[in-house]
């Protein structure tokens, strides 16, 4: 089993904890995991990003040039990462923001209006979530307990609180993906 994944955003959106979150969920599964944020001028404004590889094997290098999932939660970072995923692969990308279909037909395409259903949940913040459960329920790489666990060391404790939000988003972003 192996997952070589991009997230890619605009700071703020989440992407380095989807990335975080899949890696010490690979961690709490068993399986070997890199984690490789991407900082430098990006934090400015432009796009930040993260590649994140979970192996039952070796991790040859943290570095993912032709991820088997993109996750676009903003137009510049689809943009910027399309052409370099895997025939075969994903493309996960906010719909909420991001009003072009990528334009790869060799790829399996996920539209997730991530913001409209965080915003229907009754928090802005939990449209990383709402995509992390669509990545889950299309790739079966980890299970929502394996998220969870994760969440729950990452998030510090005086915002545990939001735990069930968090979850009740990754289970409405795993709908998005059944529904299909």
């Amino acid at each position: 089993m192996e997952l070589d994944a991009i997230f890619a955003g605009f700071g703020g959106q989440g992407v380095m904890l989807m990335g975080q979150l899949i890696a010490y969920g690979g961690m709490h599964a068993g399986l070997n995991v890199s984690w490789f944020p991407s900082y430098g001028p990006e934090m400015r404004g432009g796009t930040a990003n993260c590649s994140v590889v979970l192996s039952d094997g070796v991790v040859g290098s943290p570095v993912v040039a032709r991820p088997q999932v993109l996750v676009a939660m903003n137009k510049p970072s689809l943009e910027k990462f399309e052409a370099k995923v895997k025939p075969g692969g994903f493309i996960f990308y906010n719909a909420s923001l991001i009003d072009t279909k990528p334009t790869r037909t060799d790829v399996y395409v996920v539209p997730v209006h991530a913001n409209e259903i965080a915003a229907e949940l009754g928090n802005d913040k939990v449209g990383n979530m709402v995509m992390l459960g669509a990545i889950l329920a299309a790739t079966e790489i980890l299970s929502v307990d394996d998220i969870m666990v994760s969440l729950k060391k990452i998030l510090p404790e005086r915002r545990h609180h939001l735990l069930p939000l968090n979850e009740q988003a990754i289970r409405r972003g795993m709908e998005v993906v059944t529904a299909m």
